[in-house]
């Protein structure tokens, strides 16, 4: 079977304009989530959120930034970054592709386009609002600005987009349909409707007052997850062709397992999570036992959290150290599995497993050995990547050492 290894990453997050500044963040123990400070976040039941801490319009430019939407902006940003991060590999632009989920894509373009178009009439809608609101935007843009002609993949599964990405990218180099894939997830979309659609449906955490204290997944007084921006990108890369350049390599992707519920439109699921990390493993060659950390979706959700936890113990064990990132960052959405991937693979190379923020007290029902207080130190191991999403979507991927 055809070795696949990381070779760049790159991240743009509520801690952080790229990788390195989300990873310190992380090992800090710092917290992304802060108050909204819109006039229209006043009637929200939930006011908080992560927001990145630099404008992707900035970075870019103006005249760029104009034409792509939010998403958009952070999926090249997040992307320029790995390719440099990989040393800018040269390769053949046929062998070269693109694999960017997302969850939304450009819904922020399409209610403020609407917006226009009831105000003011066709005339003054953008003429650039179809290629910012396409889900696949993101994906489009990255494929011009590397020349990648492989394929520009798009998964659009909800919050586990990002990671049904790169399982998409782990499958093109293995069937040999190309050498390197940048792939990963992007998700901008913090809006009036999408707070208040997730609010109804009692997701999000009400805890407006302690903005830095609202996601506390596994802890026993969760109350839902916290919405939060931007994008995370790996660039992967055929063993062979990496050692042929001297690349330096973070970790090797050896596994994935996709799965679908079809159950249930937004409940998680035991058994889907549970088949999707066997699935991992199968691939990858490794036994549950194995496994050494577990980067978990936990999202903060009071349903949602025991389910996983139980879907790991079935699956891996508890001897397993867990830990749970959208305690610092919130839920990047389709964004969040692929900066889960990004931090093992960089936990991997340190040595370190991030802690899990507002950890006070465990619920009961998780029986998991959950990494809490200080980051822990580890003798890299495999390791699992959960990302779960609303539709029955159920990705894991799974992480060897370089």
């Amino acid at each position: 079977m055809t070795d696949v290894v990381i070779t760049g990453a790159g991240a743009m997050t509520p801690l952080g304009h790229d990788a390195a500044t989300t990873w310190a963040g992380l090992l800090a123990g710092r917290s992304g989530v802060v108050a909204l400070e819109e006039d229209w976040a006043a009637a929200m039941p939930s006011r908080i959120a992560g927001r990145l801490t630099a404008d992707p319009a900035e970075l870019l430019g103006r005249p760029t930034a104009r034409r792509l939407d939010r998403c958009e902006q952070v999926a090249i940003l997040a992307a320029r970054e790995a390719w440099a991060d990989a040393g800018s590999p040269q390769t053949d632009p046929e062998r070269l592709a693109v694999a960017i989920g997302t969850g939304t894509g450009g819904a922020v373009t399409m209610l403020e386009q609407d917006d226009v178009l009831e105000r003011s009439g066709v005339r003054r809608v953008s003429p650039h609002t179809l290629p910012m609101l396409m889900p696949n935007g993101p994906a489009a843009w990255v494929s011009i600005e590397l020349d990648a002609r492989a394929a520009a993949h798009a998964p659009v599964s909800a919050c586990a987009a990002g990671s049904e990405a790169i399982a998409a990218g782990l499958d093109l180099i293995r069937y040999g349909r190309a050498d390197v894939v940048v792939a990963g997830g992007a998700e901008a979309c913090l809006h009036p409707l999408t707070m208040a659609a997730f609010a109804q449906a009692q997701a999000l955490s009400r805890r407006n007052d302690e903005p830095e204290r609202a996601s506390r997944p596994f802890d026993a007084d969760r109350d839902g997850f916290v919405f939060a921006e931007g994008a995370a990108v790996l660039v992967l890369e055929r063993a062979e062709h990496a050692a042929a350049r001297g690349a330096r390599v973070l970790a090797r992707l050896a596994g994935a397992g996709v799965t679908a519920n079809a159950r249930h439109i937004t409940a998680s699921d035991q058994d889907g999570q549970r088949r999707a990390m066997e699935q991992a493993l199968r691939t990858a060659g490794l036994s549950g036992h194995e496994i050494g950390h577990v980067q978990a979706h936990a999202t903060s959700t009071p349903g949602g959290d025991p389910i996983e936890a139980a879907a790991i113990a079935e699956a891996v064990g508890s001897h397993a150290p867990v830990t749970a990132i959208k305690s610092a960052t919130g839920h990047l959405c389709g964004a969040s599995g692929a900066l889960a991937t990004v931090v093992a693979a960089l936990a991997m190379r340190d040595g370190l497993i991030p802690a899990t923020r507002n950890l006070d007290r465990l619920d009961p029902a998780v029986e998991l050995d959950v990494v809490t207080g200080r980051p822990r130190a580890w003798r890299p191991a495999p390791a699992l990547v959960n990302a779960f999403g609303f539709g029955g979507h159920n990705v894991a991927l799974a992480l060897t050492p370089a």
